[in-house]
């Protein structure tokens, strides 16, 4: 009997060491657990810092690269300045040699006034042999609706370019681009485009797109005219518009201080100075370098004008009539002296929405641009000969 007790005991002490070792290894797997569940949370944690850290590094570099590229187009446009004024100081001082330090005579201002005033007077040299204007609009065609009630639509006015570029609005700095009409025609909004960002905003609704190269106007504190290249997405050039005190080129379209036109002599600039407060002004640019060949006043009216264009030398100025959606060529003036306002026809364009905000001449298609309330139009003209008017 005792035997038996003693064997019970022993069984007893075996289960309950069976029982604690159990136990304790229940303990050490919970800890390892935990240990495993933590580890796996901080490595969780790193990796999503990593990869909040990846993505700074990714937007502080493309910061850099931007503020580089910024960086290259000022250090550019730097040095065209400065080539631009060396080429200047080299010719005046061609020009006039050197002169002793002695006070400006009045004479000789008087003689440099006089000098300038024979510029702007001087006969035009013409570049090509067009002579030809308008006699009617043949057919209008509205392509769509898109974008603000101001703004500009082109092609590239140069060659036989398919794009399409549209200029929404009077102060923005995005173009975009479409590989065609039928692009544009197609293409829900704008979503069919795609986006070029120029260096600057434009200012008023007097752009160009000529020879690759977008022309617009710029305005801080002096009215700049902006060369960008469409094929290398960089600054060109720029130079300050060489007039004081400008106003509105138009008086129903006073966000646009200064209008370039495209023709088949080249770029041309419209606008209008304190000076010559109630009439128009052009001048015809160099599309290279910028500078301003000759200039001219006209006696075209900015009271009640919408817009104008030029071709083959000609400005055709479009105002308002008193008829409820109708405007027309009320103005005209030809550099080379062919046709008076006395000679040239009527030249009516057919019911509108509201009123232009821009005409852009195509010297490749014979057509107009229009921008009508937001409607791109399409003007197919009718042309003649300047001396059988």
């Amino acid at each position: 009997m005792r035997g038996l007790v003693v064997l019970v005991t022993l069984a007893c002490f075996a289960t309950a060491q069976h029982q604690a070792l159990i136990d304790y290894l229940e303990r050490r797997l919970l800890a390892i657990e935990d240990r495993i569940s933590l580890w796996h949370e901080q490595t969780t944690r790193y990796a999503s810092e990593l990869r909040e850290l990846k993505q700074q590094m990714v937007s502080q570099l493309e910061n850099l690269d931007k503020e580089k590229e910024a960086l290259r187009m000022n250090l550019d446009n730097v040095g065209t300045r400065v080539d631009r004024v060396e080429r200047e100081l080299d010719y005046l001082e061609t020009q006039n040699g050197a002169q002793p330090c002695v006070d400006v005579d009045d004479k000789l201002i008087e003689q440099q006034v006089t000098l300038v005033k024979e510029k702007q007077k001087a006969k035009y040299s013409k570049l090509s042999d067009c002579s030809d204007m308008i006699s009617s609009i043949k057919a209008m065609k509205i392509l769509k609706r898109v974008g603000g009630a101001k703004g500009t639509w082109s092609k590239d006015t140069s060659r036989a370019s398919g794009k399409v570029y549209i200029f929404n609005g009077t102060n923005d700095d995005t173009v975009h681009e479409f590989p065609s009409v039928q692009d544009f025609t197609r293409s829900l909004g704008l979503s069919l485009s795609k986006s070029l960002k120029l260096p600057s905003a434009w200012r008023g609704t007097g752009h160009v797109v000529y020879n690759s190269h977008v022309y617009y106007v710029n305005q801080a504190d002096e009215i700049m005219v902006v060369k960008f290249d469409l094929k290398n997405k960089s600054l060109t050039d720029s130079a300050v518009f060489p007039v004081q005190d400008h106003v509105p080129v138009y008086g129903l379209t006073p966000e646009t201080l200064m209008d370039l036109a495209v023709d088949e002599e080249g770029l041309w600039a419209i606008y209008s100075t304190l000076q010559n407060e109630r009439h128009i002004s052009l001048a015809k640019l160099d599309a290279t370098s910028l500078d301003i060949e000759q200039m001219w006043d006209t006696n075209c009216p900015r009271e009640n004008a919408e817009a104008a264009f030029v071709i083959c030398g000609t400005l055709y100025v479009v105002y308002n009539t008193k008829q409820p959606g109708r405007s027309r060529v009320q103005c005209v003036f030809d550099v080379n002296d062919m046709v008076t306002n006395e000679d040239a026809p009527l030249v009516y364009f057919p019911k509108r929405y509201g009123a232009h905000s821009s005409l852009k001449y195509n010297p490749q298609e014979r057509l107009l641009y229009a921008w009508d309330d937001g409607y791109q139009i399409l003007y197919k003209l009718i042309m003649k000969k300047k001396l059988e008017i």
